[in-house]
């Protein structure tokens, strides 16, 4: 049943206020970059910003994990919103008095980057304290993924509007006030105190034993590198989406939000198909695939010069950066021991966004060097080669896995063969 978790009142409140938020947060994230590149006409900047904003989430949610398993994931995101709020707030005043500089937007990046560092250890760990049944984890993951990306399809092709009609100002309003909904479905929620380490046990401990369980274990390892991987080289493709509107597809602002839009939907049809699904039987196995069909889709993209070919490429490779991010995401969730979840979401999150910064730079300085479609190509090339490896190592995964989901009880009677 695709909406099986909504059955749980605190997902239920969840999912309908980040719904609501993460459209005005995908709005503000296309104005955002279209007014850097307005303002500076440089793909370079694009990335440099991207780094800057991002870079906090490398450097802090290792430790921030931490927090997120001695404290209440719950008060966590609550404070992480209110400062989101905050930023888009700054950020609509700059650009309505028509005083914003590069620097305002490289400050409150920075800003953002640091608030996200404990919002989203705390966002992916708090998920299975909010659906009543063990067995719906995949599917709250995947509605997750389907909130996310249909937001992402919404957003985008809001804001290319608003832009060209009245300016980036409009949608940091919007993002401002959207954070209320999600503040609100917060405060609504109600979690059933669980135990935690104690207090008095010494910061640096918990850490290493984080790092030692993260690391040592093959399974999770395994997957947090393809995700870093990934991450590094092929998500900042996305910094380079307003250059390529402008450069490549010779568009503007609405164009951008068709292209954005393209990929939001495929994001959204991966995040349906992943919330249809029952167990966590062929992720393995898909996320192989799904890593294939991204290094094909931006090669598709670095060659295209028709917008309609560029928007199904993108529709692809969007599908195919949830189908790989949502397994990943279901599998560290189902692996991961209770009591370590923060720590191991953490460096999920590491590798996910933390990463993402260093490749948005690689690529800003690539596109400014060699083209918009060199650095594509390459990108390609690395998820091809990702996915061939991964697929050759996942038969020596079933030893660690299978006796992990039989002792939690996860798919009891499970089969030898869970790729």
């Amino acid at each position: 049943m695709i909406f099986a978790s909504l059955h749980s009142r605190n997902y239920r409140f969840y999912f309908t206020g980040q719904g609501i938020s993460l459209i005005g947060s995908w709005m503000q994230n296309i104005a955002l970059s279209w007014l850097v590149y307005r303002l500076t006409g440089s793909v370079f900047l694009l990335g440099l910003i991207s780094f800057l904003g991002q870079i906090p989430t490398f450097i802090l949610t290792p430790f921030s994990g931490v927090l997120t398993d001695r404290f209440s994931r719950l008060r966590i995101m609550i404070v992480t919103q209110v400062c989101y709020m905050i930023q888009a707030i700054i950020l609509t005043m700059l650009v309505f008095s028509n005083v914003v500089e590069v620097w305002h937007l490289i400050a409150l990046s920075i800003f953002a980057g640091i608030v996200t560092a404990f919002d989203v250890p705390a966002r992916q760990s708090m998920v299975i304290d909010l659906i009543d049944s063990p067995e719906d984890l995949g599917n709250a993951i995947a509605l997750n993924s389907a909130i996310f990306n249909g937001a992402r399809l919404i957003g985008p092709a809001i804001a290319g509007v608003a832009i060209a009609a009245v300016g980036e100002g409009v949608c940091f309003a919007t993002n401002a006030i959207s954070y209320i909904a999600v503040i609100g479905a917060l405060l609504q929620i109600r979690i059933p105190p669980k135990p935690v380490p104690p207090k008095h046990d010494k910061f640096r401990k918990s850490f290493t034993e984080g790092f030692h369980y993260t690391f040592h274990s093959v399974p999770i390892r395994r997957l947090i590198l393809v995700l870093a991987t990934l991450s590094l080289v092929c998500l900042p493709f996305v910094v380079l989406l307003p250059a390529y509107a402008r450069e490549i597809m010779k568009g503007g602002a609405k164009t951008l939000g068709y292209l954005m839009s393209g990929m939001g939907a495929g994001a959204l049809t991966a995040a349906l198909y992943m919330a249809s699904r029952k167990s966590v039987i062929g992720l393995w196995n898909l996320i192989t695939l799904s890593a294939s069909i991204l290094g094909v889709s931006l090669l598709v993209v670095a060659l295209s010069k028709a917008l309609p070919v560029s928007i199904i490429a993108l529709f692809f490779g969007g599908m195919s950066l949830i189908l790989t991010i949502s397994s990943i995401n279901t599998l560290l969730q189902t692996i991961a021991d209770e009591d370590k979840r923060g720590r191991v979401m953490s460096f999920y999150a590491m590798a996910l966004m933390g990463t993402t910064p260093i490749g948005s730079l690689i690529a800003g300085s690539l596109a400014s060097g060699f083209g918009i479609p060199v650095t594509l190509i390459i990108a390609g090339g690395v998820s091809l080669v990702t996915a061939i490896w991964f697929g050759l190592k996942n038969k020596s995964l079933r030893k660690y896995i299978h006796p992990i989901y039989v002792t939690k009880g996860i798919l009891p009677g499970l089969p030898e063969d869970i790729s």
